[in-house]
């Protein structure tokens, strides 16, 4: 298939006012000037329409928490034990939920979903493509990293049971004995390996699940909103030589110099939003902005269902609106997502090799503003809307 005269930006280096895009096999084949336009393809005239790449949220909880149902739906956070690094979003993921729909209508074409934090490590997250009928045909990767939590979520949660984590302390020495006995379980099994004298450890699902995390094949998600939290994370991460992305990141634009020092990955937000709890006091729309200006990069999330995941780019919009550019607003629900979560090879942005996943916009829309809606939506190649 041939798209033409489409005003396409790629979120790469050089953008088409005028330009064409060619989808073969659900992949992008080519992109460029009209001027470069192949024959013998399919031909769809956008009439000036915008191509971008399809919005990618790197931190919701779609499918976790069925819409309109109470616990029927409710399979996000398994808080009966504080420490379960064995559970898997996609055993969870329902994509029959009707969220998934909202999804791709407006526009956002792959997620990363998964446990919440009420457990200081909740589980693997998954991600996924948001159009099918059965996980296991929309996963991008089943196990994209594992979610922790610091802060106020686990210490409420586990409060109200009278266990252990009820402090800040008592969270993050969870997370580093469950580390330290995954490390162990690790160097067992490669001891077991190397000399047959010595025998292989028990089997441990939860160690299993974190030896992905320890080699970095696995991104470690921590849940942190408050500045000191935050440095909680990087301290853990440095320790055990974690691949670390910091979620929410809400009080980040306070220590912005700091963080971008540790050069670190941010998923920043809910920004369309009320301070719900007191770690979110300082919650401020300019964060990103901010967050930009320290010279981070900064991707955009929307926390199914806290904000209905079709407002991504409605944030991104807000975002503008707060000092943060154009384009990088823009790049938040793509790139920068892909990016922080370490699927960029595939999509993210509009280049040959890529996933055909694109939201197009009738010329003269907004994808940022308040009215607009996508005229067309491709996943995988196939046009799913319009």
């Amino acid at each position: 298939m041939l798209l033409i005269h489409g005003n396409i930006l790629t979120m790469e280096d050089i953008n088409y006012p005028d330009g064409y895009l060619c989808i073969r096999n659900g992949k992008i084949h080519s992109v460029g000037p009209m001027s470069e336009v192949p024959a013998g393809e399919t031909v769809v005239d956008l009439e000036g329409a915008t191509v971008l790449p399809g919005f990618i949220d790197p931190h919701s909880h779609l499918g976790m928490w069925e819409d309109g149902l109470g616990f029927e739906g409710d399979d996000g956070n398994e808080s009966t034990d504080p420490v379960t690094p064995q559970l898997r979003a996609i055993d969870a993921l329902n994509p029959l939920d009707r969220t998934f729909e909202e999804a791709w209508k407006g526009g956002v074409t792959t997620v990363l979903t998964g446990p919440g934090s009420a457990n200081p490590i909740s589980g693997q997250w998954a991600a996924i493509k948001t159009k099918g009928r059965r996980i296991d045909d929309m996963v991008i990767d089943p196990a994209i990293g594992m979610k922790f939590a610091l802060g106020e979520n686990p210490k409420t949660v586990y409060n109200e049971k009278n266990a252990a984590p009820m402090t800040r302390m008592a969270t993050a020495a969870l997370i580093r004995d469950q580390l330290n006995k995954a490390k162990r379980y690790l160097d067992d099994k490669e001891r077991a390996d190397e000399d047959e004298d010595f025998d292989e450890p028990e089997y441990d699902a939860k160690c299993e699940a974190l030896i992905p995390v320890l080699t970095r094949k696995q991104k470690a998600f921590f849940h942190a909103h408050r500045a000191d939290d935050i440095f909680t994370a990087v301290r853990i991460a440095k320790e055990f030589k974690l691949d670390l992305v910091v979620v929410h990141c809400t009080e980040g634009h306070l220590v912005r110099d700091l963080l971008a020092g540790e050069k670190l990955r941010v998923i920043a937000g809910p920004i369309l939003c009320d301070r719900s709890k007191p770690e979110m006091r300082n919650l401020d729309i300019q964060g990103p902005a901010l967050l930009h200006s320290a010279g981070l990069k900064p991707a955009l999330c929307t926390d199914h269902p806290v904000i209905p995941i079709q407002y991504l780019p409605l944030c991104a919009g807000l975002a503008v609106g707060a000092g943060l550019e154009y384009e990088e607003a823009l790049k938040a629900i793509t790139i920068y997502a892909a990016e922080a979560a370490g699927i960029d090879e595939r999509v993210g942005s509009i280049r040959p090799g890529k996933d055909a996943d694109l939201v197009i916009y009738r010329d003269g829309d907004d994808p940022c503003g308040p009215y607009a809606r996508p005229a067309m939506v491709f996943i995988d190649g196939e046009k799913v809307l319009g």
